[in-house]
């Protein structure tokens, strides 16, 4: 070999394990950034919006800082995802785009790359929303008509909704769905109203096979329902729309129609009972502790507009085997970027997961700059993740943030690990399916928080600005 080839080889061998001429080995190397821990930062005061850090490496060295102690031994649930509600105003909003930046945009939602934040889970609604630009059922006819046998079903209102699932799955495959229903049809409700009222007894049979034929329709065009709820909020009937329905009714219409006609109809769609706040848990223990419904239930969903995050735990000690999900949380137009990236990363993100939830979702993926569209009586200050304002430009907000640090790092089928916490400092860690650890943290206090990261008898110094959120990788 010529001497500048060995020159060449030599120089390109120290250029690769980060020296020149005069190297580590590159076993060293290696070795060396097996122990590094990415860092991912978001400060409330918005100056830092999910930027990498410099790396902070594992030491030997011990120190009396308070700890954050990683038990990878410990293990609890598996995730299915971290996303939004992709609701008819969502995608109305993001039809706007011009081709390239819709597209740019939906690959950076749910795209796999390095500049995707990767959302692998969403929420749709069943019918309308108050977050749809109109009220509809897929079975509307005029006033006194009734179909019971639902001849004139039909999923054409949404149309666009489908056509933008359709996309997403081409992006990613996997992404799992959740679907609810903000109203029955209207006929089908005892005040013939969009608004509030009850599920009229009578029509509970065809009501469980409204539900069988959005699945199958949605099956017919490739759009696989993972899960369903069968109402939205059922203890709010004061939105547009919306149905009052207590938790006796739920478990007689689950354990007498939609459970057995899911049955008959080889339906493989999980029902997920309650779906609404965690200040009255005893909803979904009411319904669970029925022989009947239990056997039909997979877990059951909350929101916290109410309650404390804790009650997914009161919910899953009582029983142990059945799922939970959190599947709904609203960043507002009047509301800051600092308040709700801490109340939200330590409540949504992190205290569902250590609460035993499956998913965490925040509300509204996108809207335009006034909060539409929406029902008339819908939500007028739901902030979306995104706002779009014209063809060419759109505006992450604090949502964005709020998700991306979790489902850009942690994949479906992560595994929830053991993590403590401190006065100030929130925490969740997960095992990805690649081996990979994740810690996100949460700083309470105004002021920096220093600790220690332990993990398998190493440690990490780290510091953590005041109320802000991170996530490290390791």
């Amino acid at each position: 070999m010529k001497f500048h080839n060995l020159y060449s080889f030599f120089k390109g061998t120290a250029l690769l394990c980060g020296v020149v001429l005069f190297p580590l080995s590159c076993a060293s190397v290696v070795q060396d950034k097996e122990h590094k821990i990415q860092y991912w930062l978001t400060k409330g005061d918005e100056s830092i919006k999910l930027q990498l850090q410099a790396p902070i490496r594992f030491v030997n060295t011990s120190n009396n800082l308070q700890n954050i102690e990683i038990d990878d031994t410990q293990k609890f649930q598996y995730i299915d995802g971290f996303g939004y509600t992709l609701t008819g105003g969502s995608v109305e909003v993001i039809n706007r785009l011009s081709s390239s930046k819709r597209k740019a945009l939906l690959n950076e939602l749910f795209g796999s790359d390095k500049n995707s934040v990767s959302i692998s889970y969403l929420r749709v609604s069943i019918g309308a929303s108050d977050l749809d630009g109109e009220v509809f059922s897929y079975d509307d006819l005029p006033e006194g008509q009734t179909d019971v046998s639902l001849s004139k079903f039909s999923l054409a209102k949404d149309k666009a909704l489908m056509a933008m699932l359709k996309e997403i799955l081409a992006i990613n495959p996997k992404i799992k769905i959740i679907a609810t229903p903000w109203s029955a049809p209207v006929w089908m409700k005892d005040n013939g109203q969009s608004k509030g009222g009850r599920l009229k007894p009578e029509f509970y049979k065809t009501y469980a096979q409204y539900f069988v034929k959005y699945i199958q329709g949605m099956q017919k065009e490739g759009i696989i329902i993972d899960a369903i709820t069968p109402q939205n909020e059922p203890l709010h009937p004061g939105n547009n729309p919306s149905m009052y329905m207590p938790s006796e009714k739920q478990r007689d219409f689950i354990k007498g129609y939609l459970g057995p006609v899911f049955k008959v109809a080889n339906i493989k769609t999980k029902i997920v009972v309650y779906d609404h706040n965690c200040n009255k848990p005893e909803y979904a223990l009411d319904i669970l502790k029925d022989p009947e419904a239990y056997q039909y239930i997979d877990g059951s969903a909350f929101h916290l507009y109410e309650g404390n995050i804790s009650a997914l735990s009161t919910v899953h000690d009582a029983f142990p085997d059945k799922n939970l999900y959190f599947t709904e949380q609203w960043t507002g137009a009047k509301g800051t970027f600092n308040e709700d990236l801490n109340w939200h990363m330590k409540n949504v993100i992190i205290g569902s997961m250590r609460n035993w939830s499956k998913t965490a979702l925040e509300w509204n993926l996108a809207n335009d700059p006034k909060y539409g569209p929406h029902t008339t009586g819908g939500c007028t200050e739901c902030k979306g993740a995104i706002t779009v304002s014209d063809r060419e430009n759109f505006t992450r907000n604090v949502a964005y943030y709020i998700v991306a640090h979790a489902s850009k790092f942690v994949p479906a089928g992560s595994q929830r690990i053991a993590s403590t916490q401190t006065n100030y400092l929130s925490t969740a860690a997960f095992k990805t399916p690649a081996g990979k650890t994740i810690l996100i943290v949460q700083n309470d206090n105004k002021a920096v928080e220093n600790f220690n990261i332990k993990f398998a008898g190493k440690i990490a110094t780290v510091n953590i600005p005041g109320q802000s959120a991170a996530t490290y990788i390791f």
